[in-house]
């Protein structure tokens, strides 16, 4: 790009874990051109990971949810007018490049919408590779987290000597977590437990979490608390049936939970984003893998990831074990919690 003050637009929809994965290109941009203007096209449920970050000019946010409606009760004019004016929204922004991180027709369309003469795509498929001026492969270290955005930045030409990840937390965020914060038992030291994700070959046990809430408070001496979204409520009740922790499932936004977890002391958590935002803040995190394997280090010392390799790993969304997850059940309570023991006296794996 020549020009002085250019406009880029990053377009990765979700989810959040890829976001806040995502989130180093950020810093990455801004140090290679401090006067472009940068904007991250989102959708909803994951805007505020990057509402507040510092080095965005703007958060975009694609109106997936009424697009879909109005297709699915087939008000195909309403639909045309309505993703007519949002293309003039973006073109208004006068883009000059559009980077699709997500690889997908509907971000490559979206990225496509935009207007930008220079679009370039990631690993892009589905046909979104048609609407991209250029398609860069996915590469990197796959053992180290986020490494497929480094190499897309070294591509770029980018600077990669600070790719950390970043979130931004918001005042309203920061007085909520302060005061749930307060309300905890001890009103110190603390741990998070993140057990949901989108799917149940990534999940750990009920009776293993239940097990591990009891070590960490008798042993470790911290309250336990456990958060998750509002549709992890009922499973939420599930691990907390008679156990001693502080259960904030679906009753924190995004960026209160992100606060809360910067401000812990350890977090244990399955391959869910909010075990990523740990990391992301450099938290002693201890991350539970089993069917999928995004990364093995994050070359941090306050990071580890238990991962049972078996014959079958990683199965990602194609499971053979018929319900076994026999990856994730040889993970043990006593496992998690030597770990954790030698994570906060800074011991090494």
């Amino acid at each position: 790009m020549t020009s002085a003050k250019p406009a880029i637009l990053v377009v990765r929809l979700s989810a959040i874990g890829d976001i806040v994965m995502a989130s180093p290109l950020i810093h990455a941009l801004r140090e290679r051109y401090p006067q472009a203007y940068i904007a991250w096209l989102v959708q909803p449920e994951s805007a505020a990971l990057l509402r507040d970050h510092p080095e965005l000019d703007e958060v975009i946010v694609w109106p997936r949810a009424q697009w879909r409606d109005l297709w699915r009760q087939r008000h195909l004019l309403t639909l045309f007018r309505t993703v007519r004016a949002f293309r003039a929204e973006l073109r208004r922004r006068g883009f000059s490049l559009a980077i699709d991180l997500q690889g997908l027709m509907k971000s490559g369309l979206l990225a496509w919408l935009s207007g930008a003469a220079t679009r370039i795509g990631l690993g892009s498929r589905e046909g979104s590779q048609r609407l991209m001026t250029e398609v860069l492969p996915r590469g990197g270290e796959a053992a180290l987290i986020g490494s497929e955005y480094r190499f897309l930045a070294q591509r770029l030409g980018l600077p990669t000597h600070d790719f950390r990840m970043r979130i931004g937390i918001g005042a309203a965020a920061e007085t909520e977590a302060a005061q749930l914060r307060q309300a905890l038992p001890a009103g110190g030291r603390y741990a998070v437990i993140c057990p949901f994700t989108t799917r149940p070959q990534k999940h750990w046990f009920v009776a293993h979490w239940r097990a591990l809430i009891a070590q960490i408070s008798a042993d470790l001496g911290m309250p336990v608390v456990m958060l998750g979204g509002p549709g992890d409520v009922d499973a939420a009740r599930e691990i907390a049936r008679g156990g001693d922790l502080v259960d904030l499932v679906g009753r924190t936004d995004l960026q209160t939970a992100a606060a809360l977890i910067r401000d812990s002391s350890l977090l244990v958590g399955v391959d869910t984003g909010l075990t990523h935002i740990g990391i992301a803040f450099d938290r002693p995190t201890i991350c539970l893998f089993g069917s999928t394997r995004p990364y093995l280090r994050s070359d941090s010392p306050n990071t580890r990831v238990i991962y049972h390799a078996l014959d079958c790993s990683p199965c990602r969304r194609n499971p053979t074990c018929n319900g076994a997850f026999t990856c994730l059940r040889e993970i043990s309570p006593d496992e998690v919690m030597g770990e954790a023991q030698r994570l906060l006296q800074g011991g090494h794996a």
